[in-house]
């Protein structure tokens, strides 16, 4: 009798802690995550990475269901309206592709001759980045993380050698950002954008002669090195690729503190993660593509310095036309002005890259700052995340969470 009542009573909790646990899942907020990228683009590895990661850490207020590129959204171009609307609660991004909405977008993932990799780390953890990054994200109702970076893209891939700018002439290139495309413009080239996964059948068909997408690995995936003879180097156009991660505002706001919380967390894991991967296995598929007879080109010192001329001028050109570019365009000159004698003192045991010209582009760049009122908000804000960062504040659970990462 009494083993009876010890198995009824063990029953009986068993019961009552699967419908406990049942409930919790029922009552588990479920969001649809779809990645930007096609399964032949690699760089939906950071994504599925971040995924996976949130589903671990958030668990059980938050379950994320990932999903292929195409799936929900079927055009890459139509993801940020999809997040912006809540058609999608959350989707990644290639921050340049919305330009078109605001040309400041195209600071936040990679400029011409501008931040390397590290540099962006450095900017989005340490300076203020990922706080203006918000900001503007958030003038379309969308909350945005940075959670991917490689290393700076291949370069072009070509069906001509190209040594020098003159050599640019002619040649019909995909071409991913307006300022880039003006560049080659302006090498006499002719860019043609269109989505990563219909360049391979460009190329083939020779309807374009070159064409760009991403790091060694992706390339590899996407057949480029059966489409192309040469690799033009090095990869002006993309030094510091970042992708993101898009969230409906409506959507995060509903969500728990804690779970807030470890959006940030997540991206900055990810982004270690994602780096690492690709620029480790740069190593590899560089080595397949010369295995594979691909022959490498790399411009010429007189190119480099008219392409950094071009740069500078239509950075400040769109400074000019746009505060929001200005604030953005700003803060990052200014963190290149504060790590530069550090960097120049500890070459070549360091990172990245100075700028050339940099005093005078800054220079420019404050001015504009200044007439523009943006000035002293990029200033305030970088001595506030310095005073978070030094002070090594953080989130204590039962507080609300405001922004990166506490509440002011």
């Amino acid at each position: 009798m009494k083993r009876m009542k010890r198995w009824l009573l063990a029953m009986g909790i068993a019961v009552l802690a699967a419908g406990i646990l049942s409930e919790a899942a029922e009552a588990a907020t479920r969001w649809r995550y779809q990645t930007i990228w096609a399964p032949s683009i690699t760089l939906w590895r950071g994504d599925k990475y971040f995924g996976d990661l949130m589903n671990q850490m958030a668990a059980p207020d938050l379950q994320l269901r990932y999903f292929e590129g195409g799936t929900l959204v079927t055009r890459s171009d139509e993801m940020f309206d999809a997040v912006a609307k809540g058609t999608l609660e959350m989707g990644t991004d290639w921050p340049s592709y919305w330009e078109g909405k605001n040309t400041a977008f195209s600071l936040i993932t990679s400029t011409p001759m501008w931040l390397t990799p590290n540099d962006y780390m450095l900017w989005y953890w340490q300076a203020g980045g990922l706080e203006l990054a918000q900001e503007l994200y958030g003038k379309y109702g969308i909350v945005w993380y940075p959670h991917s970076v490689t290393g700076p893209e291949s370069g072009q891939r070509s069906n001509k050698p190209i040594y020098k700018g003159d050599d640019y002439k002619g040649v019909k290139m995909r071409q991913c950002g307006r300022v880039q495309a003006k560049i080659l413009a302006d090498l006499g080239g002719a860019a043609i954008f269109m989505p990563g996964a219909e360049i391979y059948l460009a190329l083939s068909r020779g309807t374009i002669d070159a064409g760009e997408f991403s790091v060694p690995e992706c390339d590899w995936a996407m057949g480029f090195q059966e489409v192309t003879k040469y690799w033009v180097l090095p990869g002006w156009h993309q030094p510091g690729p970042i992708s993101g991660v898009m969230i409906n505002k409506a959507a995060f706001d509903k969500l728990p503190d804690r779970v807030k919380f470890m959006f940030k967390e997540a991206a900055m894991a990810t982004m270690m993660w994602s780096y690492t991967y690709f620029e480790y296995s740069s190593g590899e598929y560089t080595r397949r593509f010369k295995d594979k007879g691909i022959k490498m080109t790399k411009l010429d010192d007189a190119t480099m310095t008219k392409i950094q001329a071009l740069a500078d001028k239509y950075m400040l050109a769109d400074a000019e036309a746009n505060p929001d570019y200005t604030k953005i365009a700003f803060s990052q000159a200014k963190y290149f002005k504060d790590i530069e004698e550090w960097r120049t003192i500890q070459t070549p045991f360091t990172y990245g890259r100075n700028p050339a010209h940099l005093d005078e582009i800054y220079g420019k760049l404050e001015a504009l700052a200044k007439k523009q009122k943006v000035y002293e908000p990029v200033i305030a804000l970088e001595r506030e995340v310095r005073k978070r960062m030094e002070g090594q504040q953080f989130w204590k659970p039962g507080t609300p969470y405001v922004q990166n990462p506490i509440k002011k």
